[in-house]
C-alpha cells in the first residue's frame, strides 16, 4: 500500500535541525507554548508544500500521459537530498541561533517550525517526494496525512517527554540531542536510498 510505502521519510523529515529546535525549544522558558506554536507551524508548511507537489504532480501526469517525468523529477530530488546529508554530515555542532532557542517566544517558534519543515532542503525536497509519489501512482491525497502526523508526532515528543517523565526527560533530552546530531545523517542516508531504489524499478518498470 503506497501510503505505507511514505511513512519512513517521516525520519529524513525530522533528522538534523528539526529534531534538535524541538529539544531546544522542550527546555525552553515558555516551553509548553513554544513547543505547541513550533508543531502547529511545521503542520501548516508541510501540508502546504505536500498539497502543491500533488496537485502539480497530477497536472504533469495529465499532461504528459506518463509517470516517466514524475519518476524522473523525484529521482533527480531523491539523488539531491542524499548530497546535501552527505555533504552536512560532519556539522557536529548544532547552528549557533539554536542556542537562542531557550529564550524562544511562541512567535519565533511558529515562525522556526513554519520555515523549517517548509524550506529546509532536505524538507522541502521529501515533502515533494511525498506529493509527487501519491499523485503519480493515482492515490488520493488524504494518503498523506499518516506522513503529516507522524512526523508532527516526532516532534512532539520532546515536550510529551517532559509531560509523561518530568524531570528524567531534562536528562534524557541533551544525550538524544548528541546522538540525533551525529547519527542523524545516516539514518536519512539510508532511507532516501530506499526510496532511489523504489523509484529506479519504476523507471525500469
Amino acid at each position: 500500500m503506497n501510503v505505507l510505502v511514505i511513512l519512513p521519510l517521516v525520519f529524513v523529515m525530522i533528522g538534523g535541525p528539526q529534531i534538535l529546535s524541538a529539544i531546544f525549544l522542550a527546555t525552553s522558558e515558555d516551553w509548553r507554548r513554544n513547543s505547541a506554536a513550533f508543531v502547529f507551524g511545521a503542520s501548516l508548511s508541510i501540508s502546504l508544500v505536500v498539497t502543491l507537489a500533488y496537485f502539480f504532480g497530477g497536472g504533469v501526469t495529465r499532461q504528459t500521459g506518463s509517470n516517466r517525468p514524475l519518476h524522473l523529477f523525484v529521482l533527480v530530488f531523491l539523488l539531491a537530498a542524499m548530497a546535501h546529508t552527505y555533504l552536512k554530515r560532519e556539522q557536529s555542532e548544532p547552528p549557533a541561533w539554536m542556542g537562542k532557542l531557550e529564550t524562544a517566544s511562541p512567535r519565533f517558534s511558529f515562525r522556526l517550525g513554519f520555515l523549517l519543515m517548509g524550506f529546509f532542503p532536505t524538507d522541502v525536497l521529501t515533502s515533494i517526494t511525498v506529493g509527487t509519489y501519491l499523485a503519480s501512482h493515482g492515490d488520493p491525497l488524504w494518503y498523506a496525512i499518516g506522513f503529516v502526523l507522524l512526523t508532527l508526532l516526532f516532534l512532539s515528543l520532546p515536550s510529551l517527554a517532559l509531560l509523561t517523565i518530568g524531570d528524567r526527560a531534562e536528562t534524557l533530552l541533551p544525550a538524544v540531542r548528541t546522538w540525533m546530531n551525529t547519527h542523524s545523517w545516516i539514518v536519512s542516508e539510508v532511507v532516501l536510498l530506499v526510496f532511489v531504489g523504489i523509484t529506479i524499478n519504476n523507471l525500469v518498470a
